[in-house]
């Protein structure tokens, strides 16, 4: 049986002038989060500026199974974590998050 990896993709919204303190913010909460789970392979956060003042975040977590997600995210595995600062930075906190089975690694 081929050992699957799943990717866990999230995807919000922050002012382009928080990108610095949103980062800070987010290496002191979700990172030390993600490396003490077993059971994460890895992450990362990507910034994109949209040219309207915004700036779109992804965040890109790969883990070895949905027990593992769940030791994270809570029982309902497809829910959203959040922080309780997040609402200073956030516009939109949505419910969800993506879940993928990775096929092809190189």
């Amino acid at each position: 049986m081929t050992k699957t990896t799943i990717l866990r993709r999230w995807v919000s919204r922050i002012r382009t002038e928080d990108r610095a303190a949103y980062t800070d913010y987010v290496k002191r909460t979700g990172v030390s989060d993600y490396a003490a789970i077993t059971g994460n392979l890895g992450f990362q956060m990507l910034l994109r500026d949209l040219g309207d003042g915004t700036t779109e975040v992804i965040t890109l977590s790969w883990w070895t199974s949905i027990e593992a997600i769940k030791a994270f995210a809570g029982k309902d595995h497809r829910k959203a974590r959040y922080y309780p600062e997040d609402d200073r930075y956030l516009l939109e906190k949505p419910d969800l998050v993506e879940h993928s089975d990775v096929i092809i690694e190189g």
